[in-house]
């Protein structure tokens, strides 16, 4: 069959659907009509259809099999050549049925006499909802463009049944009895916290509301223009470029480019048009195809290039469409917890603060940018739940647990209420916190600790006067290059910085120069083969980067000496390992302070250099560094993963490594006690220092400088004031020369005898 003729024969199918489908015929009269269209017009011997009901996949009408099979022949997912292509969701070709390891006969079918076996699933939203099925009784592979032209047809039949309530929409496994009832889902903790409010999906469905074309040549004119307009969106994200070497910016959108102007895209679009879809149809007939190739590829870098046609699939669909927008531009109208496959910082940061309440992911990590940045707003986030579209609907109401990654969709009034005590519960003790905003943190025999906060966007700032935190001891830089379609200009980064410091007033800022790279891809940024990196945590990022683009540590340092004019700079390079890395960022500020000086710009009044000790290498270069530095920094979050040599990201590590352990503390204990005599502030950043047992244990240590999140200001400085630190450090001293079988339970007993609360 010539690539005309199957066009022409999936026109003619679909045209015959659609008056069979128009008709007043029972549903049973429409499928019965359907499949022999579908055989005669296809020359098939037999054409079967197989509906997902109640959990199986039952057949439902067929030509050539024996009749009384039908609503007799039942399939599990996965069983069988049928339940294959039902659960994989992608097509079968087979010249010899038989032979396939999966090939399950049933003999009430009759279909012993047939040998050559062909079957497409009937995808509904990304699901399988049933299957179209070719036989023959001569062994013979079918061609390429019968199996598209019968894939045409499956995209079409699957709006049309689903028109005609022969399957439920919403149904994954058949009865649909699971989306009224109250469900529990199981996913991974990414930002803790708990939360209530309606399902709100972040991409709404763009609902195609014809499939079969009136007219083609108006249906391709739609796409022609749907095309222009989205490769003039893709040349403006290129042409917004802000900063790098001349060119480079081209490079770094090519890939995406290339798929914007891919001919091939675009033709099998037309001729999915030419078989008489509608340009929607079209396109989300071919994005089908891109999709049953994404689960077949296992090279992750070309899987990651797939998604990006993908993206872009689903931007043109909805520029063809009209239905632009995600649910941010339509604004959230009560407490909504946000469901997405994957999100980026940016459009998280699009959401209403006041109504966005919790998100939970499909996919999602650790380390995923929009996590760091959820963290950040105190927003919980659960990740790892695959297949959420089918487990829940629009407007559920939703129970989400961040301390446990569990999420109760469509709660019993018991299961909310027992829900909202606690959640009332934590609201009492938050604002029993908040009301410790002016108090000032000294211990009981009377010595002050300093308590900070970690911050990265300017809407952290009120966080300052709302904890009443001494200040700022660490701003992370790279979150506006996280949020940002393209890297920020010199001019975008001072007024961020500027901002920072006037909202600060008198109180320190510690700008901790852009950690990027690893983990922390930027797609705007030309990737190397850095970017495949087994382990991105331990590889090319942080200050690394920096100092290889040069380029781009010169324009932050110029852009906070300029943010800092008149005031004292507080700057703070991450991931120094070796002594040279630290002077060699250190000149490339200096150098940018000369050149500002010679332009008679207003320069700081001062500016301190630090350095932040996350990989243990440094520690052995201290007595040499020390003396440079006007303050040092633990990352404990990076340090406690590379002294375990335990990913902090791996479920199965994530808990098993304690921040208490004799190991930590002893570290800690020698990297005081080499930079005490030169006078170098010691400051912990990092979630150690928000737990209030493992903040004890650190003032044990003698470090009574610490970096949190703005939420832990409230219980640390409570600790504070019901501590005696001379008491705390004595008792270290001794369990740092002898150490107990569990720290932890040594410092829990400690304070349980000195009437301190480290809950």
């Amino acid at each position: 069959m010539p690539p005309q003729t199957a066009a022409a024969a999936a026109r003619a199918i679909l045209n015959s659907l659609h008056e069979i489908m128009a008709s007043r015929s029972s549903a049973q009269a429409k499928l019965n009509q359907i499949v022999e269209v579908i055989g005669a017009t296809l020359d098939s011997e037999v054409c079967s259809i197989y509906l997902l009901r109640e959990g199986m996949l039952e057949l439902y009408a067929t030509r050539g099999l024996n009749q009384q099979a039908v609503h007799v022949t039942r399939m599990a997912v996965g069983e069988g050549l049928v339940g294959t292509i039902a659960m994989n969701i992608e097509s079968l070709n087979l010249a010899e049925a038989a032979a396939h390891p999966d090939f399950a006969f049933r003999p009430e079918t009759g279909e012993e006499k047939f040998h050559s076996f062909a079957g497409v699933p009937i995808v509904r939203r990304q699901r399988a909802v049933g299957v179209v099925a070719v036989q023959h009784v001569e062994p013979r592979r079918y061609e390429e463009v019968e199996i598209e032209a019968l894939q045409t047809v499956a995209m079409v039949l699957s709006e049309l049944i689903a028109n005609a309530g022969l399957v439920d929409e919403d149904d994954t496994h058949g009865s649909g009895a699971h989306l009224t009832g109250p469900e529990r889902l199981q996913g991974m903790a990414l930002v803790k916290g708990i939360a209530s409010g309606a399902a709100v999906f972040h991409q709404p469905r763009v609902t195609i509301e014809q499939v079969v074309a009136d007219d083609i040549e108006a249906e391709r004119q739609r796409v022609y223009l749907a095309f222009d307009k989205m490769r003039q969106q893709i040349d403006r994200m290129a042409s917004q470029a802000e900063f790098g070497a001349a060119g480079e910016h081209v490079e770094v959108l090519q890939t995406y480019k290339m798929f914007a102007y891919d001919e091939g895209w675009g033709r099998r679009i037309n001729e999915a048009i030419d078989s008489g879809l509608t340009a929607e149809a079209a396109i989300e007939r071919v994005q089908q195809r891109t999709r049953m190739r994404m689960r077949q590829i296992d090279d992750p870098l070309l899987a990651d290039r797939m998604h990006d046609l993908e993206d872009l699939s689903n931007r043109l669909l909805r520029i063809v469409s009209g239905q632009l927008g995600t649910a941010a531009s339509m604004g959230l109208k009560g407490d909504a917890i946000l469901v997405a496959r994957n999100l980026g910082p940016a459009e998280l940061l699009e959401y209403d603060r006041r109504r966005l309440k919790g998100v939970i992911l499909e996919e999602g990590s650790l380390t995923a940018h929009v996590v760091i940045v959820a963290r950040a707003m105190g927003i919980p986030v659960i990740g790892r739940l695959h297949g959420l579209r089918g487990k829940l609907r629009e407007g559920d109401q939703l129970l989400v647990d961040g301390d446990r990654g569990v999420i109760d969709v469509r709660p019993t009034p018991s299961m909310a209420e027992a829900f909202e005590a606690r959640f009332a519960k934590n609201r009492e003790r938050l604002a029993h916190y908040a009301a410790m905003r002016d108090v000032v943190p000294v211990s009981k025999d009377g010595q002050r600790v300093t308590v900070m906060i970690n911050a990265g966007l300017r809407d952290d700032m009120p966080l300052l006067n709302l904890t009443g935190a001494d200040g700022i001891g660490l701003f992370r830089t790279e979150f506006q290059f996280l949020v940002s379609a393209t890297l920020p200009a010199r001019e975008r980064q001072t007024r961020l910085y500027r901002d920072v410091l006037e909202a600060a007033g008198d109180r320190p800022v510690v700008f901790r120069t852009v950690d990027i790279g690893g983990d922390k891809v930027l797609p705007y940024l030309r990737q190397d083969d850095s970017a495949l990196e087994e382990n991105p945590a331990m590889g090319w990022r942080a200050l690394r980067v920096a100092l290889d683009r040069d380029g781009l540590l010169k324009v932050q340092a110029r852009a906070l000496i300029e943010a800092a004019g008149g005031r004292t700079l507080n700057v703070m390079f991450p991931m120094v390992t070796e002594p040279w890395e630290f002077d060699a960022a250190k000149a490339v500020f200096e150098s940018q302070l000369q050149f500002l000086k010679k332009r008679k710009k207003l320069l700081p009044e001062a500016i301190r250099y630090g350095a932040m000790l996350e990989v243990p290498a440094i520690a052995e270069y201290l007595d040499i560094l020390a003396p440079r530095l006007s303050f040092l920094s633990i990352g404990t979050n990076d340090l406690t993963q590379f002294l375990f040599a335990a990913d902090r990201g791996h479920p199965k590590l994530a808990e098993r490594y304690d921040w208490v352990s004799t190991a930590i503390m002893r570290f800690l204990s020698r990297v005081v006690r080499t930079v005490a005599p030169y006078g170098t502030d010691i400051t912990v950043c990092g979630e150690m220092g928000g737990r209030r047992l493992e903040a004890l244990a650190l003032m044990g240590l003698g470090i009574t400088r610490l970096s949190i999140t703005p939420a832990s200001v409230g219980p640390i400085k409570e600790l504070v004031g019901q501590v005696d630190l001379g008491a705390i450090r004595t008792a270290m001293d001794g369990w740092l020369a002898q150490p107990p079988p569990s720290m932890r339970v040594a410092l829990l007993e400690w304070a349980a005898n000195h009437g301190i609360d480290c809950d």
